[in-house]
């Protein structure tokens, strides 16, 4: 097992927490896909270079309003990533397969009208700037992707496992001239969303550390890749159960609050969560813990909460 179990236990048991609250409103729903189709397609482009802000994104996807002084390259991945986004829905509700025509496919919906490779493997060798692998040769590319197809219909790993190691072969192959990450980190979505998560960010904020797991990966060292992974998977459970768990009685509150109800500073509660340790979210730069988690943590090292 890759994942830390006591990460992958608080993960599952989240998972059930939010499963037990089915049928969930639909109108709540509603908003928080939509919310999170935007940051989703937000964050993974602006990863790859994209100048939109979060709230261009959101004027262009909601009302169609551009601002002047941008690539319409930019445009189209954030209208591309959209259409993307429904595509993925669509395979998780018909419950289809996930293999190498579906990769592909999505690839053309990212990169229609921004590539002319769109949907198409490379027939070029290519170099990954920082990276230190190579990718194979195109003449590999076809092999290798069956290879993966076979992989994504056998593997038993955990679903969090399985979408981890799944973004990272397939950014290892490499298979098209651009796009790989964007399509990969759809992909890893796919797959969790078809496993009952809701839709995983990988935030902008976060690229280097991002980064610095992949290359971890590269090193035959996926650990660190597979619990930033969990880690995102996790706060996007939190903010769903935060939004539609009727018994949650607080909202998350910043660290800077949490550390006045412990004994831990507030520095040490932010080490703690980057660490996974603590089952924090992330908000607009600022971790966030719920009481209810901040009190587990508390209860499994022999403390309490502070009588305020």
């Amino acid at each position: 097992m890759y994942l830390d179990s006591e990460l992958y236990q608080r993960i599952v048991g989240k998972k059930k927490r939010l499963e037990s609250l089915r049928p969930l409103p639909k109108d709540a729903v509603k908003r928080l896909r939509h919310q999170m189709s935007i940051e989703l397609t937000y964050n993974s482009n602006a990863i790859e270079g994209n100048t939109l802000t979060l709230n261009e994104t959101r004027l262009l996807l909601d009302e169609g309003i551009t601002v002047g002084g941008k690539p319409l390259k930019h445009y189209l991945e954030a209208t591309n990533h959209k259409t993307a986004l429904k595509f993925v829905e669509s395979i998780t509700n018909k419950r289809r397969e996930i293999d190498e025509i579906v990769i592909l496919e999505l690839h053309e919906i990212l990169l229609k009208g921004v590539s002319e490779y769109a949907g198409r493997y490379r027939d070029r060798r290519v170099r990954i700037t920082g990276a230190i692998f190579t990718p194979p040769s195109p003449d590999k590319i076809i092999k290798l992707m069956a290879g993966f197809s076979d992989w994504l219909k056998s593997t038993e790993l955990n679903s969090i496992e399985k979408a981890a190691l799944a973004h990272y072969k397939l950014v290892k192959i490499h298979p098209f001239f651009d796009g790989n990450g964007r399509t990969a980190r759809l992909l890893m979505n796919l797959i969790l969303i078809r496993e009952g998560y809701p839709p995983t960010i990988l935030r902008y904020v976060d690229r280097k550390k991002y980064y610095r797991v992949l290359k971890e990966a590269d090193k035959d060292n996926p650990l660190p890749l597979v619990q930033f992974i969990a880690r995102a998977a996790e706060q996007s459970l939190n903010l769903y159960l935060e939004a539609l768990d009727p018994s949650t009685k607080k909202e998350l509150i910043p660290l800077k609050e949490a550390a006045k109800h412990c004994d831990y500073s507030q520095e040490y509660l932010s080490l703690l969560s980057r660490r996974g340790l603590l089952g924090a979210t992330k908000i607009n730069r600022t971790w966030h813990v719920s009481p209810e988690d901040l009190q587990a943590y508390l209860k499994k090292h022999g403390k309490n909460l502070k009588k305020q």
